[in-house]
């Protein structure tokens, strides 16, 4: 069977390149795009991510602004941090990398957020928004893998969608935008996780599913039924090597399957861009 190979980069090169005329247009008027990010503690992969981020921001004609947070530092620093960015005229949207160490307090960073600046749909303004179906920032990951279905033309309304793992910045956010109805969407979504019995049985009936988990390998071909559509939002780092949630015997039974390298990252940055434009542009209205 023929697999296709679900790559990132075309559907976010389509992105960007809307945006890269927005961003002209925003700057004849003299407003240049800010994105702002804090980043706590010393995980490396998160490091890694930031940079990614702002490495998009120079390319792009962003502003990009960065804030470090030492793992041993307080909670108010974080909150501090957060009051600065909200301030700050030029920085149009940013985020708080997520994970945070465990002595911090996420929710509570992100419920500080000013709502107008939440570079990744995060705050519970924005959630609401989701859950409504109002404009509003979607988070950047499900964002970019429903981008990446109506780019492939991969029918999603009223098929079943699974959904593995339900964190805040991914599965959840993405089975509501998936449910939601709406072009691209309108499916019947089910999420997995650790506390569901026989989570393999639920697996097996998915026409696509997504693994957004972030732990390396943990779907296997056996789970997976013939011809589904698998999407591997959830990554891992191993050294040097970054290991997705699917494992790669799964692409002798799927239709199409993201890489390892190359799938869902390039089209996050990409929404993570367009919610920052968006962002500035709202601010100049």
């Amino acid at each position: 069977m023929s697999v296709l190979s679900l790559e990132g980069k075309p559907v976010a090169e389509a992105v960007l390149e809307e945006i890269g005329k927005r961003v002209k247009q925003l700057k004849t008027r003299g407003i240049t795009p800010g994105l702002g990010t804090i980043l706590v503690g010393d995980d490396s992969a998160s490091a890694g991510y930031v940079q990614k981020k702002h490495e998009a921001c120079k390319l792009h004609g962003f502003a990009s602004f960065d804030k470090h947070i030492p793992g041993d530092a307080a909670q108010d620093d974080l909150m501090n941090a957060v009051e600065d960015f909200n301030r700050n005229p030029e920085i149009h949207a940013y985020l708080i990398q997520y994970p945070v160490p465990r002595q911090f307090d996420y929710n509570a960073a992100v419920q500080a957020m000013a709502p107008q600046k939440d570079a990744d749909g995060l705050h519970p303004l924005n959630l609401g928004k989701l859950v409504l179906q109002e404009p509003g920032p979607v988070p950047a990951t499900p964002a970019g893998i429903k981008a990446m279905l109506i780019h492939y033309d991969i029918p999603v309304a009223g098929r079943e969608v699974v959904v593995v793992g339900r964190g805040p910045t991914l599965g959840r956010p993405l089975a509501l935008l998936l449910s939601a109805k709406t072009e691209g969407a309108n499916a019947a979504v089910t999420v997995v996780h650790t506390g569901v019995d026989d989570i393999a049985a639920h697996i097996r009936r998915g026409d696509i599913v997504i693994a957004a988990v972030g732990s390396p390998g943990i779907l296997t071909k056996e789970m997976v039924k013939p011809g589904a559509v698998v999407i591997s939002g959830g990554i891992t780092w191993k050294g040097k090597r970054l290991i997705p949630d699917v494992h790669e015997s799964v692409s002798e039974v799927a239709s199409a399957i993201t890489p390892r390298l190359g799938g869902v990252g390039p089209t996050t940055i990409a929404m993570l861009l367009r919610n920052t434009l968006e962002c500035a542009e709202r601010s100049d209205r």
